[in-house]
């Protein structure tokens, strides 16, 4: 494990941090994911409270790291590394598309108690699978210029939305 900042507040090993965070949301999803198979209530329309508010607490927190990301990392890296805007580009892309997911995700959870637990399982069942392309994309293609920031002032959090877990 990595400190979030070193002693003198700098920035350490950004680029593991942040599969760190990818590693605690995919577990996240995948338990979320395996509460939709155990047994539904007695009424079986919908996933439990308890469920819902750990789904939705994990979209905020997916929505975080994104747009952290994207305030962040992603706007240093362009500036210091402009060969890196492509695949920034591309990472932003996929941040539209796994919004427009969580969105989905959230409406379906808010919004008509008669709303299958599959329609629910189906949006989850996809952006497991976005996910787990786009975080290994992410971490092939930018790691190793993350942890080039090591000695900058500042904390990951800054940089990647989450605080590591």
């Amino acid at each position: 494990m990595h400190p979030t900042n070193t002693p003198t507040g700098r920035l350490a090993a950004v680029g593991n941090q942040m599969i760190e965070i990818h590693l605690w949301l995919s577990t996240a999803l995948a338990r979320i994911r395996a509460r939709l198979d155990s047994p539904n209530p007695p009424d079986g329309a919908r996933p439990s409270r308890d469920l819902r508010a750990h789904c939705l607490a994990f979209c905020a927190a997916l929505g975080r790291h994104h747009t952290g990301e994207d305030a962040g990392a992603f706007r240093l890296l362009a500036e210091e590394i402009p060969e890196l805007r492509p695949v920034i580009d591309n990472l932003i892309a996929d941040h539209e598309v796994v919004a427009g997911i969580l969105r989905r995700v959230e409406t379906v959870l808010t919004g008509d108690p008669a709303v299958p637990p599959s329609r629910v399982r189906a949006e989850l069942d996809g952006l497991a699978a976005i996910l787990e392309t786009h975080f290994r994309y992410e971490e092939k293609r930018l790691v190793t210029a993350l942890n080039a920031l090591t000695g900058r002032a500042g904390t990951a959090e800054e940089l990647l939305g989450l605080p590591r877990p």
